[in-house]
């Protein structure tokens, strides 16, 4: 079904609860593995409807947050679903005490339960409260994003528009830009600092009532962090200081050598690669689609199959647009059997890498769309952005349609960028570990622990005058900080395996192709490092990936031939 015609009723509540707990009761006293299975495929059924309208709510409400309808729908959503949880919980709890639970763990596996573990460790009727004022300030912070109208050049941007113009080769116009775009940052600096503060606050405040010392291993449990500790964490930031951050320093002293800057430089300088520009997308936003659907049909059977069906569909809204909100994600729409996409497109690479990142989301959830339960069709978060990152590198072969005489530029761009973003994320999954180590901590003081990180995990980033960025303000920008705590590590967990991938593809396209499909093909039904092994990678937790994949890249970077580019 068209996306434009997929139906949204609001969920009568009281009846959901009634339905929950009926069928709660009725696994309870089953008689045989039959009805008990009966009522664990009803109750999947029921919950793959309710995450259908849930997500119906959001991209629409995402798509226009000045439209009235869904701003009310989202506040429903935002309500109701901690009051769901107590009622989900006590579905939870009757599985994993079900005397069938043998014969559920050998059809569905183990991993279902120990997920249902870890999300029974961070609910409990006396947070519902907390959970839907929780809700509250974070659609209260992506709001305020997406009415972003920042004055320039005679015209109005909102914050994703303005994006190509912080890439501009003219360093005036190009700082003008990033002033322009701090200006809004510091005019409503009091309130993402007070956004922020009440969210540290109420995380801490739910850990604690759960039994926690601070909202760290609550987080954690939030994330189904199922296979790796807080201390595999410390491990990964090590080995990214010590293989990565050097590397990622290199390539900002080159990029100073090529643009005549004196190192190390600042953020307006910072953001271009080449002093005759950042690669761009060859042609339209239409052309870039119409590119994308060749790659996809190329690559492989399945892929062009859901490329097709994506398309076909209506299922991605990746213009820019007024009242829009800023970023990109995939979601998926299960009684549909449809991943989303949702993305801005601004004029720069990342138009492209919408195509391939948040496809690469779309197509494995795709090839997940018939594996049972609902809940074991996507794995843990680290696991997914594999699937997304990886194929931002399989999309090499296809570059020049898609860059034509910048391919050369975007080739080198897209690995050093890479290997320059794990520092960065590194470095604000520290930030958020402090935060909550400390949630007293003062707006200021959590600037000052920000801008110390700086020095550590990007010391090729100089702070001066430039609002807000030069401030050491510009956490405040990344909504995962506001909006999934702890999520931002995946990404370099992830992106750590994808060079693995670019690594092997420069070996053997095929045999990088095959393994990424082994990789893919299980969905959520393995851990992350089962999923890794699978693919005959290595894991990401200690110094051997890293150091691997550091010693490869360098190699590439400083051989690769960019001759007649400045």
């Amino acid at each position: 079904m068209k996306f434009q015609d997929m139906p949204y009723a609001r969920p009568d509540i009281e009846q959901a609860k009634q339905l929950f707990s009926e069928l709660t009761e009725s696994l309870k006293s089953a008689s045989s593995f039959e009805k008990a299975e009966d009522v664990f495929l009803a109750v999947d059924e029921e919950y793959r409807h309710f995450a259908t309208l849930a997500s119906l709510v959001y991209i629409r409400h995402e798509i226009d947050t000045r439209d009235s309808f869904y701003d009310e729908a989202q506040k429903f959503f935002d309500e109701i679903s901690p009051v769901l949880e107590e009622y989900m919980q006590n579905w939870s709890l009757a599985l994993l005490e079900s005397p069938f639970r043998p014969q559920f763990e050998e059809k569905y596996g183990k991993l279902m339960f120990l997920n249902t573990e870890i999300e029974l460790k961070t609910f409990s009727p006396e947070i519902i409260s907390d959970m839907q004022q929780e809700n509250a300030l974070v659609t209260e912070y992506s709001k305020l994003l997406a009415s972003a109208q920042i004055p320039f050049e005679n015209q109005v941007y909102t914050l994703s528009q303005l994006s190509p113009f912080k890439q501009d080769p003219d360093d005036k116009r190009r700082h003008q830009a990033w002033k322009a775009e701090a200006g809004f940052y510091a005019q409503n600096s009091q309130s993402l600092d007070r956004i922020y503060d009440e969210l540290v606050v109420l995380r801490d405040k739910m850990a604690k009532k759960l039994g926690y010392e601070n909202y760290i291993e609550l987080g954690y449990y939030r994330m189904t962090r199922n296979d790796y500790t807080k201390e595999d964490i410390e491990s990964f930031r090590a080995a990214v200081r010590r293989y990565l951050v050097p590397l990622a320093d290199g390539i900002y002293r080159r990029q100073a050598e090529r643009l005549g800057k004196t190192y190390p430089m600042n953020f307006t300088d910072n953001a271009l690669a080449f002093r005759s520009g950042n690669p761009k997308p060859n042609g339209t936003s239409e052309d870039i689609l119409a590119h994308g659907k060749v790659f996809y049909h190329d690559l492989s059977r399945e892929t062009g199959e859901f490329i097709d069906f994506m398309y076909d569909n209506g299922l991605l809204d990746v213009l820019s647009k007024t009242g829009k909100a800023g970023g990109g994600f995939c979601t998926s729409l299960p009684d549909y059997q449809s991943p989303f996409i949702f993305a801005n497109f601004n004029g720069t690479s990342d138009d492209v890498e919408v195509i391939t990142h948040e496809a690469g989301h779309a197509f494995a959830g795709y090839l997940a769309r018939d594996i049972v339960p609902f809940k074991l069709q996507s794995p843990t978060a680290e696991a997914c952005e594999v699937h997304s990152m990886s194929m931002e590198f399989f999309a090499w072969p296809w570059s020049e349609g898609f860059f034509g005489n910048d391919t050369k530029k975007f080739k080198y761009t897209h690995l050093a960028g890479a290997l320059t973003f794990i520092p960065y994320g590194t470095m604000v999954d520290h930030f958020q570990h402090l935060v909550f180590e400390k949630p007293e901590m003062s707006p200021q003081q959590r600037h000052d622990a920000w801008k110390e990180l700086l020095g550590i995990y990007m010391p090729w980033m100089r702070l001066d005058e430039l609002p807000f960025y030069g401030e050491a303000k510009g956490w405040q920008r990344q909504i995962h900080i506001y909006q999934v705590p702890f999520y931002y590590i995946d990404y370099c967990l992830a992106q750590t395996v994808a060079l693995q991938f670019w690594d092997l593809m420069m070996k053997d396209n095929k045999a990088a192709w095959d393994a990424y499909m082994r990789y893919t093909r299980p969905g959520g039904t393995k851990l992350f490092t089962e999923l890794v092994a699978h693919a005959g990678l290595d894991t990401p937790f200690g110094d051997e990936a890293l150091k691997n994949v550091c010693d490869t890249a360098k190699k590439w970077l400083e051989t690769y031939d960019l001759g007649g580019i400045v």
